[in-house]
């Protein structure tokens, strides 16, 4: 790396001071928020995780509230955000640390990597962030920013740069005094300038000690599976109330077991003048393309769904219950879970 690694810290820190984007678990050190947001962040867009963490906060906003509660209460206010096990490992570590830890997060990362579903990178942001500890986080975006500023000579063997090497190099450069800052700026970096296509190298406030300015060759897009599905939208008038019809997952089932969803229907079961709409919903490497139809609440025969794994649900306990992001969807679609869809 060509330049002064000192000169490079006070240039990305300074420039992340006037340009950080406002997201709401920076306005805090709380370890208890600062692990809440890593742990939703992972794999998601930062625009879709602030309306949920805002909404997830409120009902939990102490790690005591989140261990009290029931898991399907943990599940109901993640619904929409996907992998849903991280919402499950984040319930069983706050269960750990009240129990264990008398409602005190660990402070180091060592120690934090003692809890479910917290691995180096989590561990690292929260004991950086909130605790100060001179530690590296190493995600996607830090790992392209460290291709990029120190080119061929961070892979020893001149091929991809192992996790050890990335590692390494993101040490070296790591401020010792501001580390949580730190971090939060080589991840903003790689995340609003240092992009996989198109880098903003105009932009760049540590240009000068890049060696590899530009866009770098990357491999092929993730190839995306197309599935056609159809499901059922029942409802029924329960006195003044109206009620949904929904299917609980099985608990031995390999996705989102437990949760609820809009029952099934063979493809051609129902008449084509009985469809309500249409959406896509995309679930790791695949595409759904869903069809809903809606149904009388007498055509129970069309369904695939054993009735036993069946309950009619009032449309005003719906937004508590923990419904599959696809199911959540159709019903903030057609406008009986309240919000956007």
């Amino acid at each position: 790396m060509t330049g002064d690694v000192l000169n490079f810290r006070a240039a990305l820190l300074a420039w992340y001071g006037a340009n950080a984007r406002d997201l709401p678990w920076r306005r805090t050190r709380d370890p208890y928020v600062v692990w809440v947001s890593e742990i939703m962040l992972q794999q998601t867009r930062v625009a879709a995780v602030v309306e949920y963490f805002e909404r997830f906060l409120k009902v939990f906003p102490t790690i005591e509230a989140l261990a009290e509660a029931e898991e399907e209460n943990v599940l109901a206010q993640w619904s929409g955000l996907g992998y849903y096990r991280r919402a499950r490992m984040m319930h069983r570590a706050a269960r750990m640390v009240v129990g264990e830890h008398g409602g005190r997060m660990p402070e180091s990362a060592v120690k934090l990597r003692e809890l479910p579903g917290i691995g180096e990178y989590t561990a690292a942001a929260v004991a950086s962030i909130s605790h100060g500890e001179a530690v590296p986080v190493v995600d996607g975006n830090v790992e392209r920013v460290l291709q990029r500023v120190y080119g061929p000579e961070l892979a020893a063997d001149g091929g991809k740069p192992a996790v050890r090497e990335f590692r390494e190099a993101a040490k070296k450069l790591l401020d010792g005094q501001r580390p949580g800052e730190f971090n939060q700026a080589m991840m903003e970096l790689g995340a609003m300038v240092c992009l996989p296509r198109g880098p903003l190298c105009g932009e760049c406030p540590v240009r000068e000690h890049c060696r590899t300015q530009g866009e770098h060759e990357t491999g092929p897009a993730k190839q995306m599976r197309s599935q056609q599905v159809a499901y059922a939208l029942m409802q029924r008038n329960s006195g003044r109330e109206m009620e949904i019809l929904l299917r609980q997952r099985g608990e031995d089932e390999s996705q989102m077991p437990g949760m609820w969803e809009l029952p099934s229907i063979p493809d051609g079961a129902v008449p084509e003048e009985q469809m309500l709409l249409t959406v896509r919903h995309s679930i790791t490497n695949t595409n759904y393309y869903v069809t809903i139809y809606l149904l009388e609440a007498g055509q129970h025969r069309e369904l695939r769904v054993e009735a036993e794994q069946m309950r009619w649900v009032k449309a005003q306990e719906l937004d508590e219950l923990a419904l599959t992001g696809l199911a959540r969807k159709v019903l903030k679609r057609v406008k009986i879970v309240p919000g956007m869809a």
